[in-house]
């Protein structure tokens, strides 16, 4: 389950800059996820549940936007999104596994689907 390590990593990342900015509470995380890294939403929110016990993130708001794939295509260049109908994978994809809905060819460059970007954060912070 990469969901649980994603979201290890993205709340170590949080909590150490709220900290850094002094911080009493995370009120909310906003995140990006492209639909290539095979991220369930559903997993990646009871990891951040879980994750969270017991810190200044615990009870904080968890956006989640999907991103969709996009490509580019040297062949017949159509840029734009595209629909990923292969199977799921936990591992870079290679762009063979994708093909260009205009031509139809194999040999495209991924442009968006793979991010996992942390957008924002809101925070209480203590006034000094």
């Amino acid at each position: 389950m990469h969901e649980f390590s994603t979201m290890e990593a993205i709340l170590k990342t949080v909590i150490k800059v709220a900290e850094e900015h002094g911080a009493e509470e995370i009120l909310q995380i906003e995140l990006a996820i492209g639909e290539l890294t095979f991220l369930n939403f559903e997993q990646l929110r009871f990891a951040f549940e879980a994750l969270s016990e017991g810190t200044i993130a615990k009870g904080a708001n968890l956006l989640l936007h999907p991103i969709k794939p996009e490509i580019y295509c040297p062949k017949c260049g159509y840029e734009g999104e595209i629909r990923y109908e292969g199977p799921e994978q936990h591992t870079p994809i290679p762009a063979l596994m994708l093909k260009c809905p205009k031509c139809g060819n194999w040999d495209v460059k991924i442009r968006a689907g793979r991010e996992c970007i942390i957008k924002s954060v809101k925070l209480r912070v203590q006034k000094r």
